[in-house]
């Protein structure tokens, strides 16, 4: 590997397992995936548009871990819990390492921002101003669009006697204002909120430069509209998170859409976990809410405006490719090029062979939606069974489903009401299947399906009832398909397909099987499949390559030292979370983490157990190594025995092994060291778009 790296290194740890010395805290090691996120928003070399949706990207992924995982820390804290972490911290200890740690993330984050960012941005001539910074000309244009798209949506919410302090909703940016009658030395306060569903930056044209001014500016200036007669003495920003976590318990599966309905409706009144403010916020206002909101001074959190950086994300949207990457266009699936002329050929096709379409390289659109739109339309489909947990607002897939009930095919859906945060799309779609006749189910009230499958049942051409399906790593979602690295399988494999059509009767019937054929399958197996696995390679030759988003499962992670330890070579490419202690003498000296981080989200798992391709193990699917996936989701892995196929696997994880552009590389100690190499070394992602563009051409 071209490069060289430092890393920390640690002396023996005691060998038994569960002794905390063993693992990383799962939350700390999340924060830390964070960080390698915020320095892509350094990286210099990228296009100042990119660097910007990256501080965005940070935000959100910042935002919903306080949502959830701060917030859980804090209902164990408030129940008493005194269970110690993998790391032997109490959960107060937690949450003071990780306040400690965002702290210096979000430092890191505004000096990004303020001393690299916006200077390249105004040179590139985009600028993100103040109401002060606009000539009158351009305030008179502002204004008149506040008041035709603006005041209309806002509603002032004033705080006294007869008006109790208003409810602040999750993720809500507001503004705190200052107010005083004339002859009157008392102050008051009042909330505006600013509107979520409206542009956060309002953008005005002048001297060749965009000027982009943000929406709570315009309201600040424009106060006088909202509050007349009365004097605003000030007005200043802050924000408000909420605990965004539920559970849904004790209830019948018949009511499960109502109940989710139910909870994410409470969502917006969670506790409070954080509150962020601007420093020139008044004392008083502060200890107000404060006071209101229940929330500890330590949980405030000073930053200069604008707040809610997540907003930075949308910058990326601007008309200005020369300040971008270039657009990526996925290529066409080559084993598909005679679709189409004739659509059925694809069935024709997989009769033949197994399909791996690996996204965004390769178009979803071309393949994964090609085929269930074609199995709709297609009059010699009987039925159509599929999974859905993530999707797109107007999902071709679901409308073909649609179609396909309405046509009078059997049309299956699991919807997975239980999806954080997509809970209102998926109880959409789940209302408008049920209007046109399609059996919908919700799956088990305590197991989240989170299997990517679809079953399609054909009477082909020779009268003969074939099943054919699809296992991938990714939701049928094909917006995050353009921007989220993930691999299926299409198949008509007997046996494999045989094992979906179980498997879609086990979570319609809520039943349980565990004799599949090929398929593997949480919680019933998988867990105890991928230790056997590890355990067959844990020998002097012994060979394991695994690629996922979180290793946090003490059983594989045990199973894993255990495999070191007896001599087996170990390379794990995890993206975020992993608490597994790599290099650490006598206890995991063979095993090497890797995360890389780049321009797509990388969310395919590859599972490859043995040196040999010929009788190696290779498999992908749904399910990461933690705790979730393996006891409390329905997870679906499926075997990759095509020799071609093996082979393109092999050549993806060695691409990733010899990254050394965006890779980083963990150590005993849990810190995150650059993998730096020549300046012309490895960049997995842009390697799979020139292989990509090879095909095209």
């Amino acid at each position: 590997m071209a490069g060289s790296l430092l890393c920390n290194a640690v002396g023996p740890l005691p060998p038994g397992p569960g002794d905390p010395e063993r693992y990383f805290d799962r939350e700390a090691s999340e924060i830390e995936y964070h960080a390698r996120v915020l320095q892509m928003a350094a990286r210099t070399e990228l296009p100042v548009l990119e660097r910007a949706r990256f501080v965005g990207i940070f935000t959100t992924l910042t935002d919903e871990f306080f949502r959830v995982r701060v917030a859980g820390l804090k209902e164990q804290e408030a129940a008493g819990v005194t269970e110690l972490s993998r790391a032997g911290r109490t959960p107060r200890e937690q949450i003071d390492h990780l306040r400690g740690r965002f702290r210096e993330l979000l430092a890191e984050q505004r000096r990004v921002v303020d001393e690299e960012l916006l200077p390249e941005l105004a040179a590139a001539g985009v600028r993100i101003v103040g109401w002060t910074d606009l000539a009158e000309a351009e305030r008179k244009e502002l204004s008149a669009r506040f008041e035709e798209e603006v005041l209309p949506v806002l509603t002032p919410l004033a705080v006294g006697p007869a008006h109790p302090f208003p409810f602040i909703s999750d993720l809500s940016l507001s503004l705190g204002v200052v107010l005083r009658r004339p002859g009157d030395h008392a102050e008051s306060f009042a909330r505006v909120k600013v509107p979520g569903l409206l542009d956060r930056f309002v953008a005005v044209e002048a001297d060749g430069e965009v000027r982009l001014v943000p929406l709570e500016e315009v309201i600040g200036a424009h106060l006088d509209r909202l509050f007349p007669e009365v004097d605003v003495v000030s007005w200043h920003t802050f924000r408000v998170t909420r605990n965004a976590d539920y559970e849904v318990e004790d209830i019948d599966v018949e009511d499960l859409l109502d109940a989710v309905a139910e909870e994410v409706l409470g969502r917006r009144f969670g506790r409070v976990v954080r509150l962020e403010v601007e420093p020139e916020l008044p004392e008083s206002i502060l200890t107000t809410l404060i006071e209101e909101m229940d929330i500890a001074p330590e949980d405030v959190y000073r930053s200069p405006a604008p707040l809610d950086l997540g907003a930075m994300w949308s910058l990326a949207d601007l008309d200005r490719p020369d300040l971008k990457l270039p657009r990526w266009e996925p290529v066409p699936v080559m084993a598909f090029a005679d679709m189409a002329e004739d659509p059925s050929s694809i069935f024709r096709l997989l009769r033949e062979q197994d399909v791996l379409v690996h996204h965004p390289y390769e178009s979803f659109s071309g393949s994964v939606e090609t085929l269930i739109e074609t199995a709709a339309d297609d009059p010699r489909v009987i039925a159509m069974k599929q999974t859905l947990y993530r999707t797109s607002g107007d999902s071709r897939i679901m409308r073909a489903i649609i179609r396909a009930a309405q046509r009078g095919k059997q049309a299956v859906v699991l919807v997975e009401l239980k999806a954080r945060f997509d809970e209102e799309a998926n109880i959409a779609w789940a209302r408008r299947l049920e209007e046109v006749g399609a059996h919908v189910v919700y799956g088990f009230v305590e197991l989240k399906t989170h299997t990517k499958t679809a079953l399609i049942v054909r009477r082909d051409e020779d009268g003969k009832v074939r099943r054919y399906g699809h296992i991938a790593t990714g939701n049928y979602n094909a917006k995050t398909a353009t921007s989220y690295e993930d691999l299926g399988l299409l198949t008509a494999d007997e046996d494999l397909t045989a094992d979906l059509g179980e498997l879609f009767n086990q979570l319609t019937g809520q039943t349980a099987q565990d004799n599949y054929r090929k398929l593997i399958v949480a919680p019933v197996s998988l867990r105890r499949r991928l230790v056997e696995l590890i355990g067959e390679q844990a020998h002097p030759g012994g060979r394991i390559v695994l690629k996922a988003n979180g290793l946090t499962h003490l059983e594989v992670i045990d199973a894993l030292y255990d495999a070191s330890q007896r001599g087996a070579d170990i390379d794990l490419i995890v993206r975020s979370i992993c608490c597994l202690r790599p290099g650490v003498p006598g206890l995991s000296e063979n095993i090497r983490v890797r995360s890389v981080v780049g321009r797509f989200l990388e969310h395919s798992r590859i599972y490859r157990f043995g040196h040999d391709p010929g009788d190696g193990t290779y498999l992908i699917g749904s399910a990461d190594m933690m705790g979730r996936n393996l006891d409390r989701r329905v997870e679906a892995i499926t075997p990759v025995e095509d020799p071609r196929l093996r082979a393109r696997l092999d050549d993806l994880l060695d691409l990733y092994l010899r990254d050394d552009a965006y890779a980083w590389s963990l150590d005993g100690e849990g810190g995150w060291c650059r993998i730096r190499g020549e300046e012309d070394g490895v960049n997995v992602q842009r390697t799979l778009m020139e292989w990509a563009e090879s095909r095209r051409r």
